[in-house]
């Protein structure tokens, strides 16, 4: 509202207009507070850890696994929950946790934490023919077929494709098909659909350290950075048994959660040791 003040403009009308513009000018320094508050709040990323002094990320192509690791936010609330809402007894593994859901079964474990994030890289991606993993006992269980109607049923101790559902698609879909795969895979089969990389120097997000068997586990490299003289480090990430968040973990010999690449004996992680030789790569 505008009021036009002339010398002949009475007193109280002159009051009224000081008085109705003071609160547009109290909103618009509110306004400004707030934008400030929420720049401050604003969610942070893989991408927003401290890097160790001396160090750069590794350059990754847009599009690529390792730059989409690096997107993935971060929640407020460091504390590692389980499938079921319970907080893991151990919380001090974590440096950070993803935000990104656990599902209310006990299956996003160790290599699903893996394969979810792969998925949902290619999902983003829209290479919905890309994503697909095998079952234990070797059956392709691929994402196209899934979204044709194929479901997967266990037979004489072994898995079958079916065509028994109609054609569907979307999140819904999607999270269906990850629960399967979570079912019947794992880090045995995860194991074998990996690459072995012989030089842990060349390390590069996306890596996964991994044994395979019962039990066994995986972690995932989100990201990787290097110095002047080429010498690289790296973050993990980790979901564990029983399913829960999956969390960057706190490297337990230094004061980053960075680990130094490179080595060639054992790596330490909070709750798994890894030989040098257990590091792999999606094909």
């Amino acid at each position: 509202m505008t009021i036009a003040l002339t010398s002949s403009t009475p007193i109280w009308l002159f009051l009224f207009a000081i008085f109705i513009n003071k609160p547009m000018q109290g909103n618009e320094c509110m306004s400004k507070t707030t934008e400030a508050n929420h720049a401050n709040a604003a969610t942070k990323s893989v991408a927003d850890i401290p890097l160790p002094a001396g160090y750069r990320r590794l350059p990754q192509s847009a599009g690529t696994f390792g730059a989409w690791l690096r997107t993935m936010s971060l929640k407020q609330d460091n504390k590692v929950y389980l499938y079921n809402g319970q907080l893991k007894g151990n919380q001090q593994a974590q440096y950070a946790v993803l935000d990104i859901s656990v599902g209310n079964k006990d299956l996003q474990q160790c290599a699903d934490a893996v394969m979810r994030l792969y998925a949902e890289y290619l999902y983003a991606q829209k290479s919905f023919g890309k994503i697909s993993f095998n079952a234990t006992d070797g059956t392709k269980m691929d994402y196209s077929d899934w979204m044709k109607g194929d479901r997967f049923i266990l037979k004489d101790n072994h898995l079958r494709k079916v065509r028994q559902a109609a054609p569907a698609s979307g999140q819904a879909c999607f999270a269906q098909y990850l629960e399967t795969v979570f079912s019947w895979a794992g880090t045995m089969s995860l194991s074998k659909e990996l690459i072995p990389v012989k030089d842990t120097r060349k390390l590069l997000p996306g890596d996964v350290f991994i044994r395979g068997g019962a039990p066994g586990h995986a972690v995932i490299v989100m990201d990787v950075a290097e110095d002047a003289m080429g010498e690289r480090v790296f973050l993990l990430a980790q979901s564990y048994m029983p399913a829960q968040n999956i969390h960057v973990l706190k490297n337990p010999g230094a004061a980053t959660p960075w680990y130094p690449a490179g080595f060639s004996g054992k790596l330490l992680t909070p709750e798994w040791v890894f030989d040098a030789n257990e590091l792999t790569r999606f094909p």
